[in-house]
């Protein structure tokens, strides 16, 4: 295996193993250190995120880093999750989530415009990234289609991002030219 491949697969298990330790303190409301190892040791396991030996050490060491940017808040032997780690755990279930596809296609399309300033081009840059990664379709740089209800995604972005005043969300009956974007969606009757 390459070193670059080699370089990913721990990227990525560093990224699993942080996204267990927010999402176990979100739903716990605090986490305490002593309490940390039972309730997410073997569900960490199981899902490969952690070695065997020295599994402790690991979630202690990713809490303790997560910590230092700002995400958990270390107080009296217990660690929360502060509005930030909570804004960073919310953009990772945005990106995991998938949009559930009805059976039957209503025939509206799902039309989403944004203009976002200039001075937020990381906000247009991850909103654009996340639209991609949840199958969205780009009609123009700013201007993004979908076939199916996706409104309460939309909302949660507007909200996660402080941008609900820049981004416009439609339902549109008919588009001009739509054949293209039916085929790209499987739509075709």
């Amino acid at each position: 295996m390459s070193a670059l491949e080699k370089s990913n697969i721990k990227r990525v298990r560093r990224r699993d193993l942080q996204h267990a330790v927010l999402s176990t303190i979100k739903m716990a409301g605090f986490l305490s250190v002593g309490l940390l190892a039972p309730n997410v040791l073997p569900a960490m396991k199981k899902l490969g995120i952690l070695p065997k030996p020295r599994s402790k050490e690991y979630i202690s060491s990713s809490a303790s880093k997560l910590a230092k940017r700002g995400l958990l808040k270390f107080d009296q032997g217990k660690y929360n999750l502060t509005a930030e780690g909570e804004r960073l755990l919310r953009r990772w279930e945005l990106e995991d989530c998938k949009i559930t596809k009805p059976k039957k296609w209503d025939k509206k399309w799902r039309v989403i415009v944004f203009d976002i300033p200039e001075k937020k081009a990381k906000i247009r840059r991850q909103i654009s990234y996340l639209f991609k990664q949840s199958g969205l379709y780009r009609l123009q740089d700013s201007v993004w289609v979908y076939p199916y209800n996706c409104e309460e995604i939309i909302g949660l972005l507007k909200t996660d991002f402080g941008v609900g005043r820049d981004v416009l969300y439609m339902i549109v009956d008919e588009l001009e030219n739509d054949k293209r974007l039916r085929q790209e969606f499987g739509l075709l009757s």
